[in-house]
């Protein structure tokens, strides 16, 4: 047992690690639970004490120096008390008194950094009523600790389904279509390799120039080249019916994902519009963040840990996309959904890449030579280049419960970047739930939201007005 424990307390922290908690870069990963009823405390600290906390070794360990000035995690006795907080708000108020209570203090806890002599993570218990749930549980992880997937996996182990917690639960299925994946004609094959290795080439040198030189125009959403990492920021959700989603995809001969983000982009353009008429056809790209892992769906914690699986390891397994924000050209404007076949038509250019893979191997060599810090300076500088940060996670198609509470809602959203808008997607039972992180007093968050669903009821109407395809 002992050469185990010894292995644990000097396991090295991974490149991405080390680039997330630096002296230029502080990420955390924000997870939001919203219950149908209140929250008992004694229950939740028994769950966090005996389920969530030997999750993985990483919720009880710091980072450190070794002796030869590398970066490990060490483990250390973990006080629940010093990571569970539990605010207090004035009471007998209404609900729009606790809407506001909460929304102020999910922004601001985002914002504060957590101390490095602990354990990166937090949890917070809001035991009060609002607009979406009985009682909230908010999870605060630093991404040093590992990413969305990773997060998700923990989550999931805590939680069980609300009907039967026999039964394990399920998610939509992230195999393509038997016509996207496979075909018989050689030529086909022959020509979809030279695409592979066009757009690798075209890619990888755009990924590069991005990073290094070239600047996205400023606009509504890009207030210029210096961060928003210490600005105050606003977090909040809206909500669109997967049905619908696929309703639009089955009609447009698109995937779910090119719905979603033609939607998304498609209002963003019309919010920037409506600020600066010239930002319509402004050169704006979404750094696109990417789970590498070449699996189906998640998997269990026992697997994620066991260090012979690295495919589907816990950690940091992710990478980065530039993806070009359509402009909002006349042609877009008299029929929308040219807009989605237009974010359709690049986001498959883009799968036929392996630009992604480059730019993951060329930071890791750049690590080995020029150092961690010098990465980080560059993964920051390669946000701040950029107009927004997009990501997304899919969660389960059943209801969830947290020890007899069952779970009405759940997003999380990406805190301590230096992009002024962060744009989070996630799915939970046949609803997408997108959530905006947005610079305050910069974004007016509000109307960027009326913009992205005027967005989606106007693709929506124009779409049933296309015949269903069929494969």
């Amino acid at each position: 047992m002992e050469p185990e424990k010894e292995e644990q307390l000097e396991e090295p922290v991974s490149p991405i690690g080390q680039y997330f908690n630096s002296s230029v870069i502080c990420l955390h990963i924000i997870g939001v639970l919203e219950f149908e009823v209140p929250i008992d405390d004694l229950q939740a600290f028994a769950l966090f004490k005996d389920v969530f906390l030997p999750i993985s070794p990483r919720f009880s360990s710091i980072m450190v120096l070794d002796k030869n000035e590398k970066k490990i995690w060490k483990q250390v006795e973990v006080d629940l008390k010093d990571h569970v907080k539990i605010p207090t708000f004035s009471e007998g108020k209404t609900i729009e008194y606790y809407d506001k209570c909460f929304h102020n203090y999910l922004s601001t806890i985002a914002m504060e950094k957590l101390p490095q002599e602990k354990p990166l993570w937090e949890i917070h218990i809001v035991n009060y009523p609002t607009s979406d749930s009985l009682g909230t549980i908010i999870f605060k992880l630093h991404h040093a600790l590992g990413d969305g997937y990773s997060l998700m996996g923990a989550l999931l182990s805590c939680l069980q389904r609300a009907d039967d917690s026999s039964l394990p639960l399920s998610f939509p299925s992230l195999r393509p279509s038997k016509s996207e994946s496979s075909s018989k004609s050689i030529w086909i094959r022959f020509s979809r390799t030279m695409s592979s290795v066009f757009n690798t080439a075209s890619d990888f040198g755009w990924s590069v120039l991005k990073s290094r030189i070239i600047d996205d125009d400023k606009t509504p959403i890009r207030f210029g080249d210096k961060g928003a990492d210490f600005q105050p920021i606003s977090i909040s959700t809206m909500e669109f019916s997967i049905d619908h989603i696929k309703d639009i995809k089955s009609r447009l001969g698109v995937t779910v994902n090119d719905v979603v983000t033609g939607i998304v982009f498609y209002g963003t353009r019309l919010y920037m519009k409506d600020k600066d008429s010239k930002s319509k056809t402004a050169n704006s790209t979404a750094l696109v963040l990417l789970n590498t892992r070449n699996i189906e769906g998640y998997q269990s914690i026992d697997d994620m840990l066991n260090k012979k699986k690295t495919n589907c390891r816990w950690g940091n397994k992710i990478s980065f996309l530039h993806v070009p924000i359509p402009k909002l050209n006349e042609s877009i404007i008299s029929n929308p959904l040219d807009f989605i076949l237009h974010t359709h038509k690049i986001i498959k250019r883009k799968k036929q890449s392996l630009g992604v893979a480059l730019t993951g191997t060329l930071l890791e060599i750049e690590g080995k030579l020029r150092g961690q810090e010098i990465i980080a300076k560059h993964i920051r500088r390669t946000i701040t280049k950029s107009s927004t940060v997009l990501t997304n996670l899919v969660g389960p198609v059943e209801k969830m419960s947290l020890s007899n509470h069952p779970v009405k809602g759940l997003y999380f959203t990406l805190a301590g970047g230096a992009e002024s808008l962060t744009i989070s997607i996630m799915s939970y039972m046949g609803v997408l739930r997108v959530t905006l992180k947005t610079e305050k007093d910069f974004i007016e968050e509000e109307r960027l939201k009326s913009f992205i669903q005027s967005a989606f009821e106007i693709i929506f109407k124009e779409a049933m007005k296309v015949p269903r395809q069929t494969n």
